[in-house]
């Protein structure tokens, strides 16, 4: 494999190395000429990545061995592990730099590395397919009251849904995210290095190695009716990509609309699943925007103390002022899981953001019609926030939001709750 000469390495006395034992050729038309993602620590000699397999929860597995709860030399018995469903190949996932952030492959390592497991090779899977039955309150209720009619496959006279639920891991290939991104390998790599305090030095060291498996949150797929309406031109296609929100999502927190929107993208999905299409939710996890939720609630006391109380005017500058960035959810990066599944267009997107329709639209993904959250899901104390975004540009669908209404305080003071 040919060593990316733009990357500058740095030699370190304590750290040698002689090669990639099994490269990976990203972007190749098959598995085998792309070759597997091996982030073993079991056997160093065949590790062709940066960084170790179940990004963040790597520590607690790290913390188990230390205990002597877990043999690090474990290795998983993937017996009867595969996907439930047929997914790919589809040709994005051989299109140069279509995918960068995700192993198209990551699903089918049981399959196609069999042979090489049974040898006693440490490959692991990073993406895994399998079905569930969820229960969302909201699509309950509307069953109840005649609002989504129940058709006993997809949505259950229960309210509850049948789904194809799907967990991809992060498998970032360097190159192709610098590209993505627009900055060089080098600055990328050493600015990985030192923001997170030297944690992986090999980012620096290994300009070998272009696949990093990153110690950050994955993505969800939950997909309701049938996949393979994705490739049907005759049937639609129905979206919402979530990032999330615990306090919104799980407990119900009424300062913004992200449970609401996700449960009407919930919505939208089952009615197209209904009609023949599929619906598809990407969950990432990128809490507060990717700045975290301590920032987050950091950023809800400071909005609700300021001079003139919350309101839409100030929004953004809140969250910057103690960020230093309104957002690093890099949405550029988002289409990934999108390309994995095939899709080409969007028949119905639940979505007000500007900044996910840029993204997925630059990747060459149609979008045929952006739905709005109706007023009557939108919490008070989240009027702020809608106002803010219409005024920032979000789409809203002909709304308009008046000067009047943006220096206007809205929801609780913190001496209310």
């Amino acid at each position: 494999m040919a060593v990316n000469k733009n990357v500058r390495a740095i030699s370190l006395t304590s750290h040698t190395h002689s090669g990639v034992k099994h490269p990976v050729l990203w972007g190749a038309p098959n598995i085998l000429d792309r070759g597997p993602i091996i982030g073993t620590i079991t056997n160093p000699a065949d590790k062709n990545t940066i960084g170790s397999h179940a990004g963040s929860y790597c520590v607690y597995r790290a913390m188990a061995v230390a205990k002597g709860d877990l043999s690090p030399l474990h290795k998983p018995d993937l017996t009867n592990t595969e996907p439930v469903i047929e997914l790919g190949p589809h040709p994005q996932w051989s299109e140069q730099d279509k995918i960068v952030s995700i192993d198209p492959w990551g699903h089918r390592v049981a399959i196609d590395f069999k042979d090489k497991i049974q040898l006693g090779m440490d490959i692991r899977p990073t993406i895994a397919i399998t079905k569930a039955r969820i229960t969302i309150p909201e699509i309950q209720y509307a069953v109840r009251q005649g609002l989504i009619k129940a058709d006993g496959q997809i949505l259950l006279p229960s309210g509850e849904a049948n789904v194809t639920k799907i967990a991809l891991e992060p498998v970032w290939h360097l190159p192709g995210i610098a590209r993505r991104i627009g900055v060089d390998e080098t600055t990328l790599r050493k600015a990985m290095f030192e923001h997170t305090g030297g944690m992986f030095p090999e980012l620096i060291t290994r300009p070998d190695r272009s696949v990093f498996l990153p110690p950050i949150g994955s993505t969800t797929i939950y997909m309701f009716g049938d996949h393979t309406a994705i490739q049907d031109p005759s049937r639609e296609v129905a979206c919402r990509v979530h990032d999330e929100c615990n306090g919104s999502d799980v407990f119900g927190s009424d300062i913004c609309t992200c449970r609401p929107y996700l449960t009407h993208g919930i919505e939208v999905c089952i009615r197209i699943a209904q009609q023949g299409g599929v619906g598809i939710i990407v969950y990432n996890r990128k809490e507060g925007r990717a700045l975290g939720e301590v920032t987050k609630f950091l950023v809800y006391n400071a909005r609700k103390r300021q001079v003139g109380g919350d309101r839409a005017s100030a929004y953004f500058q809140r969250t910057e002022c103690i960020a230093g960035v309104e957002d690093m959810r890099f949405q550029p990066l988002m289409p990934d899981p999108l390309h994995w599944l095939g899709v080409t267009r969007i028949d119905y997107m639940a979505s007000m953001s500007n900044m996910k329709f840029d993204a997925l639209t630059s990747q060459g993904i149609q979008i045929k019609n952006r739905i709005t959250i109706p007023d009557d899901m939108i919490p008070e104390d989240a009027k702020v926030e809608i106002d803010a975004k219409m005024a920032a540009g979000y789409f809203s669908d002909g709304k308009v939001v008046s000067d009047e209404n943006l220096d206007k305080k809205f929801g609780r003071d913190l001496e209310a709750y």
